[in-house]
């Protein structure tokens, strides 16, 4: 038996399983910024859209329901605000706060934070409660992210979720379905190895 014992208390997140410390938790929060910026840049162009098929929101959602809210929440602003100054790591390599694309930025910290929260109530730790989980974040992505592109472009709501939404649906249930499958099994080795 191992003298390491491994937290699986209720409100534990996957981030939780790492020895607490300030340095984990800087690391995390910027290693999730970063991860968001290297996922962005697997971009690929919509017809008819200002808004390309990324990985950003992917690891937007990873970022949150690993880390929990708080560290999620910092990840995100950190990558948000890094951004907004200039850092070139939105889609395609793009910063600042003027594309039209940004309201999905600020859709994903919010995302972050939600999926966070329903982590440590245990929504990472079955396929369907994941899934469920990441249809909530997508969902409040797309409410942040597809206002904004009418406001950035002047489209009417129907042309917005035309263009900002709908092409994406099939590409986040993938997404969807790829946490469905990493996060409880990442639970499920980390309880066989605790």
């Amino acid at each position: 038996m191992s003298t390491a014992s491994v937290s699986f208390r209720p409100g534990a997140v996957l981030a939780d399983l790492l020895p607490a410390s300030r340095v984990r938790d800087l690391a995390l929060v910027v290693g999730g910024a970063a991860l968001t910026g290297l996922a962005a840049q697997i971009a690929v162009p919509v017809p008819g859209s200002p808004v390309p098929v990324t990985g950003q929101t992917f690891a937007a959602l990873l970022v949150g329901t690993a880390f929990g809210a708080r560290r999620g929440f910092l990840a995100l602003t950190l990558y948000a605000l890094a951004g907004a100054a200039g850092v070139p790591w939105f889609a395609n390599g793009t910063s600042g706060a003027s594309d039209a694309s940004f309201g999905y930025v600020l859709g994903m910290l919010l995302a972050a934070t939600l999926v966070g929260a329903l982590a440590r109530r245990g929504a990472d730790r079955s396929v369907l409660r994941t899934a469920g989980t990441m249809v909530l974040g997508s969902a409040v992505i797309y409410a942040v992210g597809v206002p904004y592109l009418m406001a950035a472009t002047g489209m009417s709501l129907s042309a917005a979720v035309a263009a900002g939404l709908t092409p994406f649906l099939i590409g986040d249930a993938l997404k969807a379905a790829l946490a469905m499958g990493a996060l409880p099994a990442a639970w499920k080795l980390a309880d066989r190895r605790g």
